[in-house]
């Protein structure tokens, strides 16, 4: 029986399929789903004032290499898939009645709840392969792909893989994604860790309205010469028989060597771009061109070939259109999600929601912050097999350029802490490949300048795949970013970049500001499902900053650990001057809590000092706690201060504690200049300082 239940036993004895040839079953279940998906193109065509309402894209001319590729996956691999795989989606199984639900966004859309555009799956269901969330950014899915590749690499490696398996992953993109820099990072991680992954690259010459000729100097196929060490193949993507050959041999070279393997398929496009930019707008004669290469009559010249009549086709051809026009109406009728769920799933539950351990265990000696760090990672690996640990410079060799992985390359192993090239999309978005195979990642941005290629990733792949796979993909990813000014760092060294991180909803901020706080926060972050931006000021790590003594402490044990989320009174004013309305709490994090103490020391027992600690979740409730008890707030930050968190922070606080307050809410920050000088004296100007705090403060108190 097919799929759709067309009866094929009964005809005369034919040649049997080899490994890399499609058996006569095979192509039969083919023709069926090429008959669905052609259908169901049609019927969104003729039902545009339904199906149009969102955007969609369909597979109609790229069928073939889809099928072929989907019929050879295996429930153990991992897939990630691009907005035309409509048809690889029926090859694994998915009905047009899910796949429709996904469309019309409606409640029980398996992939996102109606949260995410067609063709957009992510799925985590037994007897299927695991296809994690990714964005449309089209491109960007290559480095979360090659990411899972990496960490099934990884766990293969270490004898951490469950079953007798060996599971590859298939990465499908549009050729014109390829001209991406992204792609570029992922292919040269493949080569060069020699990695478990298919690019199946699908070709029809076309991006949106600019042809391949317009947009590049080679094809996938040429560009993938240049990675020594990618085996290539090519495709006719619109002959069944062909891309099944292709694709047999392409998946079986991955499995046996676990080496990465790029093929090339040609396809017509036979649809639109997508419902919203449609072929008649400018296809012209192209179109007639591209039809010429339809994979659908191409499979029926092999099936009458094979011995299939003209009868059995029609029935095949009848019984697709049918089931895809009875699942239309179907899902047409199905609910829509509830409006009052829109905003669950944010973030997935965390398990680290109190204080635990010892903070300040008897006979303890004081470490650094830098250290503090290097601790906590060192423990989490002992205690984690699956937790790695990579970045630029932070291998055997040198260990960071801080020194943060001191000795860690050396104890645990080149696999588990190594040197990345200069990618830091690969270093952000792989973790989201990681972690969807059951690695852990911490990874490192050298210095937090350096961060804006990684945004990217940080964004589309990372901050939204927990909603917008309503829970299924949180990403687990701790990204360690060194921040901060002093002493001449210079203008690419030196930038805060907070706000901009904490305008990204889905992730999580943290910044603490001394070693107790770094390594208990630190282990939070490890243990929190959702991607965590720890924030270390590199003018703390070593406390040699003048009046960042405070910042080394008494090291915390092994079990010591804050949940995200909570703030910390550092100092606390006197009750009595409480009592009077004469004090103040001053609200900051990272450097700010030193200039804060120190200029506090002036006005004795007048002044509270927040330590936020986390940005994201912020602890509002504190906030509100010490406005309310002072009556005058004061936010202090690094940052420039024009349009930044401590701005958005002070008018919230104006706002909701309006009434409690006898005075505005005094901020400080950094000039609002686009860069920190290099010249000590230039940087001295721009930036705060205790002395500036203590103006501010004076101003303040005698408001």
């Amino acid at each position: 029986m097919t799929q759709m239940g067309i009866q094929i036993t009964g005809r005369k004895k034919r040649r049997s399929a080899t490994a890399t040839e499609a058996s006569l079953q095979d192509m039969l279940r083919a023709y069926e789903l090429m008959c669905t998906a052609r259908r169901m193109a049609e019927l969104y065509d003729e039902h545009r004032d339904i199906c149009s309402k969102y955007v969609h894209s369909t597979s109609r001319g790229h069928e073939a290499i889809q099928l072929a590729a989907a019929f050879q996956i295996k429930p153990c691999d991992y897939v990630s898939l691009y907005y035309r795989d409509e048809s690889f989606l029926l090859g694994l199984g998915l009905s047009p009645y899910e796949l429709m639900l996904q469309l019309m966004a409606k409640r029980d859309d398996p992939f996102s709840g109606g949260r995410s555009y067609y063709g957009h799956p992510s799925l985590k269901r037994q007897g299927f392969p695991v296809i994690p969330h990714q964005s449309s950014a089209t491109g960007m899915q290559a480095i979360p792909a090659t990411g899972m590749a990496h960490g099934l690499s990884y766990l293969e490696s270490q004898k951490l893989l469950k079953g007798s398996n060996k599971p590859i992953v298939l990465c499908s993109l549009g050729d014109g994604a390829v001209t991406e820099g992204e792609v570029a990072e992922a292919f040269q991680m493949a080569v060069l860790k020699k990695l478990p992954i298919v690019y199946l690259v699908q070709d029809n010459d076309w991006g949106i309205s600019a042809t391949g000729a317009e947009m590049r100097a080679m094809d996938a196929y040429e560009y993938a010469a240049g990675f020594k060490g990618m085996h290539r193949m090519r495709a006719d993507g619109s002959d069944f028989a062909d891309a099944w050959r292709v694709m047999a041999t392409a998946l079986s070279y991955a499995r046996k060597k676990r080496s990465p393997v790029l093929v090339h398929a040609r396809c017509p496009l036979l649809g639109h771009h997508t419902s919203g930019v449609r072929r008649e707008w400018y296809r012209g004669s192209n179109l007639a061109e591209h039809e010429l290469n339809d994979p659908l009559p191409k499979l029926e010249k092999h099936l009458r070939q094979a011995g299939v009549i003209d009868e059995e086709l029609q029935d095949i051809k009848h019984g697709a259109r049918e089931r895809a026009e009875q699942d239309f109406s179907k899902a047409l009728a199905a609910p829509d999600p509830d409006p009052e769920d829109f905003n669950s799933h944010e973030f997935a539950p965390t398990p680290v929601t109190e204080e635990r351990g010892n903070r300040s265990p008897r006979d303890a000696e004081k470490v650094v912050m830098v250290d503090a760090a290097l601790h906590a990672v060192e423990e989490i690996l002992r205690k984690h097999p699956e937790a790695i640990f990579y970045g630029q410079d932070v291998g055997r060799r040198l260990g960071g350029v801080f020194r943060e992985a001191a000795t860690l390359a050396q104890k645990f192993g080149d696999n588990r802490v190594f040197n990345t090239p200069i990618q830091e999309a690969y270093i952000v978005g792989s973790t989201a490949g990681m972690c969807a195979v059951g690695v852990k990642p911490i990874v490192e941005i050298q210095f937090a300048d350096y961060i804006w290629p990684g945004m990217n990733q940080l964004v589309e792949e990372l901050s939204k795949s927990c909603y917008l796979t309503k829970g299924k993909f949180p990403v687990q990813s701790l990204i360690r970013v060194p921040i901060g000014a002093y002493g001449g760092g210079g203008p690419y060294h030196s930038g805060s970049v907070e706000s901009t991180l904490l305008t990204i909803r889905g992730i999580k901020v943290v910044y603490p500001s001394n070693a107790a706080d770094m390594k208990g926060l630190l282990k939070a972050a490890f243990y929190d499902p959702n991607p965590v931006v720890m924030l270390e000021h590199k003018g703390l790590y070593w406390s040699k900053v003048p009046g960042t003594a405070e910042a080394k402490t008494p090291e915390p044990d092994e079990d010591y650990i804050i949940p995200l989320g909570k703030a910390r009174v550092v100092l606390e004013a006197d009750a009595e001057k409480v009592r009077r309305e004469t004090t103040c709490v001053v609200i900051t994090y990272g450097m700010g809590v030193y200039w804060a103490l120190e200029a506090a020391a002036h006005y004795k027992g007048r002044i509270t000092v927040l330590d936020l600690r986390t940005l994201n979740p912020l602890d509002w409730d504190e906030v509100i706690r010490q406005v309310q008890k002072h009556n005058r707030a004061f936010v202090l930050t690094e940052e420039p201060l024009l349009n930044s968190f401590a701005e958005s922070l002070a008018g919230r606080i104006q706002k909701e504690c309006f009434t409690a307050l006898d005075a505005p809410v005094w901020t400080l920050g950094a000039a609002n200049l686009p860069a920190v000088p290099l010249n000590i004296e230039l940087e001295r100007m721009m930036l705060p300082n205790a002395g500036k705090t203590l103006q501010a403060l004076t101003q303040l108190l005698e408001f």
